[in-house]
């Protein structure tokens, strides 16, 4: 065995797990935050991550009225419920179960996200994933998929939705050439093991939102429970096994930019005097 064939196949270790914290976002909805937290602030390229999921209204009736963006990207993934979104620009949908939006800021947009529901279940996550010095000025842009518009690969004991990157010759139709990302809801049946492909350098988690898996190779793998999230060392593959009747869990992944970080609310940019200006444009209209 060569060296190369021994790179192809190195698997990812797990090097740090948390929890979700409790949260509140927009005007009140209530949600468990994972990225985003002191205990893990980010995860180059990725700023936040949410999971919401609750079958109270009174918990996500309020919504994310209007308010702006500049210098990222937000991906909602729903799984339950129906989420009605509007911007500035005139562009207005709404996402069904299990559609994904991958809205890019950009220069700057002012959306709201609204429940199109006043009773049943909302659940899914939204991810902030940076941008790189060059984009934060683009212009703002959508990729937007019904649930149906994504590939599922299937094996035995093993569902996977690919929302980014490949897999068994299935490709998700989100693109992103900067940060080449991976977006992959995995269903795995107990006892069943999966491997799959990511590229060497890509930081990469996996978060467990329903039974328990383990990561890594079996003599040192890491039990992973439901609402923890697992941070993955380098390596080429990832290699899970089912430790639930039924397990959910994404996967995600994405090429690191390693560029400063200038954060304050809805604006992210490199500079502070970058974000300075995002504000000054906001209040001037210019978004």
């Amino acid at each position: 065995m060569n060296s190369e064939t021994l790179v192809a196949s190195l698997p990812r270790a797990v090097i740090s797990t948390l929890r979700g914290q409790p949260a509140s976002d927009g005007a009140g909805v209530k949600l468990t935050r994972v990225i985003g937290q002191p205990r893990l602030p980010d995860l180059d390229p990725f700023l936040l991550l949410d999971e919401f999921g609750t079958d109270k209204p009174e918990d996500y009736i309020a919504g994310f009225p209007e308010h702006p963006h500049r210098g990222f990207e937000t991906v909602t993934y729903m799984l339950d419920g129906r989420m009605r979104h509007k911007d500035n620009h005139g562009h207005e949908g709404v996402l069904e179960p299990g559609a994904v939006q991958w809205m890019t800021a950009g220069r700057g947009i002012v959306h709201s996200e609204m429940p199109e529901q006043s009773e049943g279940r909302m659940r899914g996550f939204q991810l902030w994933m940076n941008l790189p010095a060059r984009d934060k000025m683009t212009s703002p842009n959508y990729q937007e998929f019904g649930g149906e518009k994504l590939p599922v690969v299937e094996r035995t004991g093993v569902n996977v939705k690919v929302i980014a990157g490949s897999l068994d010759g299935a490709t998700g139709p989100v693109k992103q050439p900067a940060t080449d990302p991976i977006y992959m809801d995995i269903r795995l049946d107990a006892g069943v093991d999966f491997a799959l492909p990511v590229p060497a350098g890509h930081s990469a988690f996996v978060y467990v939102y329903e039974g328990g898996l383990s990561v890594g190779e079996s003599r040192d793998a890491a039990t992973i429970s439901a609402q923890e999230l697992a941070v993955l060392g380098d390596g080429t593959e990832v290699r899970l096994s089912g430790r639930a009747p039924r397990t959910r869990a994404i996967l995600v992944a994405g090429r690191p930019l390693r560029e400063p970080v200038a954060r304050y609310g809805p604006f992210v940019m490199n500079t502070r005097e970058e974000l300075h200006q995002a504000f000054a444009d906001y209040q001037a209209g210019k978004f």
